[in-house]
Parts: C-alpha cells; sequence; structure tokens
C-alpha cells in the first residue's frame, strides 16, 4: 500500500506527535508498505531523504505564524504524490488545505488534539476544518476521553474510531545494571532518594512546565530533569532563577532517543503539569510509565487522565495549581512503597494498553476499510 502522512515537523524534532507519526511510518515501512512523509523544512529549500524505510520529504517553509509552519510547496509535494491511502495529521491547517485542494480519497484523520490558544485563527479555519473531517472516510483519536469532549469532534462522532497511541514499552524496560548506570549518568548531583522527577516534551506553553516550577519551591530537595526545547525555554528558565530553584533544575534539551529510557530510569517519577486541552494524551508521559515511573499528571478533560489512571498508576491533580502538584508530588515521592506499587502499575498498563504493534494493526485495519469503501474509479 502506498501511505502518505502529511504534518508540519518530524523527527528528530522532539514532541508526541513527531514521535507518535516516526513509530507508526517506520512500523508500515518494516511491513513492506511505501511511506512516505511530507513535513515542513525550517529552511525555504526543500529536501527529500530516505530515513529507516520511510521517504521523508521535508518541503521548504516561507514563515512560521501562530506555530503553523507556511509551505506552499508541502501542497505541490502532496500534489506529486501517488497514494492509495493520505493520513493527515491535525491540527496543522497548512496540510488540511493541501488535502482539499490536491488530494484524492481515501483519506484518514489523525485528531490529535484542540486548538486552544490560536482562537482567533482557529475559528477562521473552522469552515475549512468541517470540510476536512466531513470529508474523511475515517478520524482517529487517540483516547475515549477526547473523542467524547471535544467540541470539534462532536458532529462527527459517527466517523471517529479510537485508537490509543503506542510505544515500543520493551526499550524503557531496563535491567538492574542498565539503571545503575543511568542514574550514575543522568541523576542530578546531590539528589536523594525519591527525589528525582522526569519531564519530557517541547517546551511549549500548555505542558505547564511554569506549574512545575512554582511547586519546586514547596518541595525541598526534589529536583527535575526537563528533556525538551521550545519557546517557552527561556521564559521558564528565568522563572526558575526567580524562584530561586534553578539548581534544582537539569536542562537537557533535545537528548538523542536512544539516551531516553536511561533518563527516564535515572528518575523517581513522571510529572506532566499540563495547563490546557492542547495536551489531548502524552506519549512521553506513557513513556514514563513503561519505565516504571509513577506519573503525577493534571486533569483537562482530555485523554491525559484516562492514560494515567488517579490511585492506580499515578495521582491527578487541577491544572495551573502549584500548591495541588506539590501535594501529589508528595504524596508519590514521600511514601516509597506506594511510589513503587504505582510504578508498577504504570509499566504494566504501558504494556498492556499501548503497545506500538496492536495501534499500527488497528490503524492498517481503518485504511483498508477506507480503500474497501472507495468506488473503483476514485481509487
Amino acid at each position: 500500500m502506498r501511505i502518505v502522512h502529511v504534518y508540519k515537523d518530524y523527527a528528530p524534532v522532539v514532541g508526541g506527535i513527531e514521535n507518535h507519526i516516526r513509530a507508526l511510518a517506520e512500523g508500515q515501512a518494516a511491513a513492506g508498505h511505501d511511506v512516505a512523509v511530507l513535513i515542513t523544512h525550517p529552511a525555504q529549500r526543500t529536501r527529500r531523504a530516505r530515513e529507516h524505510g520511510v521517504r521523508v520529504v521535508r518541503a521548504g517553509r516561507l514563515a512560521t505564524i501562530a506555530s503553523t509552519p507556511i509551505s506552499p510547496a508541502l501542497a505541490l509535494a502532496l500534489r506529486a504524490e501517488v497514494v492509495d491511502v493520505t493520513h493527515l495529521h491535525a491540527p496543522y491547517p497548512v496540510g488540511e488545505a493541501a488535502w482539499l485542494a490536491f488530494g484524492r480519497p481515501p483519506m484518514v484523520i489523525s485528531y490529535h488534539s484542540d486548538v486552544v490558544r490560536q482562537r482567533r485563527l482557529a475559528a477562521l479555519w473552522a469552515p475549512a476544518q468541517r470540510a476536512v473531517l466531513r470529508r474523511a472516510d475515517a478520524i482517529i483519536a487517540g483516547s475515549p476521553r477526547l473523542a467524547e469532549t471535544s467540541p470539534f469532534l462532536a458532529p462527527y462522532r459517527g466517523a471517529v474510531h479510537v485508537v490509543p497511541y503506542g510505544i515500543d514499552a520493551k526499550r524503557f524496560a531496563l535491567d538492574a545494571a542498565a539503571q545503575r548506570a543511568a542514574r550514575a549518568r543522568w541523576r542530578p548531583d546531590g539528589a536523594g532518594p525519591d527525589a528525582v522527577l522526569a519531564f519530557v516534551g517541547r517546551l511549549r506553553y500548555y505542558k505547564g512546565l511554569d506549574t512545575a516550577i512554582e511547586a519546586l519551591p514547596r518541595l525541598p530537595g526534589v529536583h527535575l530533569l526537563v528533556v525538551g526545547t521550545g519557546p517557552m525555554g527561556a521564559a521558564w528558565r528565568a522563572l526558575a532563577s526567580s524562584r530561586g530553584v534553578q539548581d534544582r533544575i537539569r536542562w537537557l534539551g533535545d537528548v538523542d532517543d536512544a539516551d531516553l529510557p536511561a533518563v527516564l530510569a535515572a528518575a523517581d517519577a513522571y510529572v506532566l503539569p499540563a495547563s490546557a486541552r492542547s495536551e489531548a494524551f502524552g506519549i512521553a508521559m506513557v513513556e514514563g510509565m513503561a519505565a516504571g515511573l509513577p506519573v503525577i499528571s493534571t486533569e483537562l478533560g482530555t485523554g491525559t487522565s484516562w492514560v494515567n489512571e488517579d490511585g492506580v498508576t499515578g495521582v491527578v491533580v487541577a491544572p495551573r495549581d502549584p500548591a495541588a502538584l506539590a501535594e501529589g508530588v508528595s504524596s508519590v515521592l514521600g511514601d516509597p512503597a506506594r511510589r513503587a506499587a504505582l510504578g508498577r502499575a504504570a509499566a504494566a498498563r504501558a504494556r498492556s494498553e499501548f503497545d506500538v504493534a496492536v495501534m499500527g494493526r488497528r490503524i492498517m485495519d481503518i485504511y483498508h476499510a477506507a480503500l474497501a469503501r472507495q468506488r473503483p474509479e476514485a481509487r
């Protein structure tokens, strides 16, 4: 099958959607399909490469407006593709517009999150987005919570398929020797037992890392490992300095993917203090769970509280509330027996519910059903 994925970014850009697309595309290519990923390049010149069996077209971009790369070259690249199934990843209006202009059915769209911050732009784009969703052969949501609560999906729920995001959970389960080496390399100097939190993700406003920074003064002795870069990086470093906790945060930047399991193994718990519905699932949180870390996350009404089950795999607290987050962290780190039990449950849930192979099979089934519904002349 000839499959094309369309989004704005891809590996080595660090992010949940980017990692998801890479895992899906590489899995499909390994299964013998002809897979292309159309995304944008930071420069104006289009670049093409084959990476792990996937044809990657990085279309030149003219500018970036409201976190949206503007790339007419992306539309031209899509028009040139001969495909059986186009898989859009939303929200990315430029990719959706490219399909409306040049795409052919069948089309499947993964609806990764609602647009929260750019509300005016979202309102302008809404008629076109409705046209895309209406014409989709299938809409994929990563969790039942997102499918049930998203106001944008409400008119199309009959076409929504819930397929949880998948990871290779096995690679995060390090043996005892590897765990000791990981803690020696990545654990902050001076951190005591049960005193290190990990956070992985793009440093965007909705990740809520400012809430974790504001909580640290209430958590003496607790350290934070931060993996990732992004537009809020400088502001959050300044916030840490102003709160006097800069020495308890280790900013690791974009860590090589091969090192990520070791970084997580150096921590005692995972924190996702997200502040807005833009955080719809938490793929990096699942990786933390696979590493055996209990999770402290926030209640957003999205899939994050379905992934992290309160009282089972971790705790869920109110968003944008440093005191509540600090209390949640203390309840986990302050009770080693509870922390260990939550961590074991988190690892078991990651293995049983969020396996990349299961995700891949479910999505291929959706592709085949979409192809079967098309008239011969529409293929």
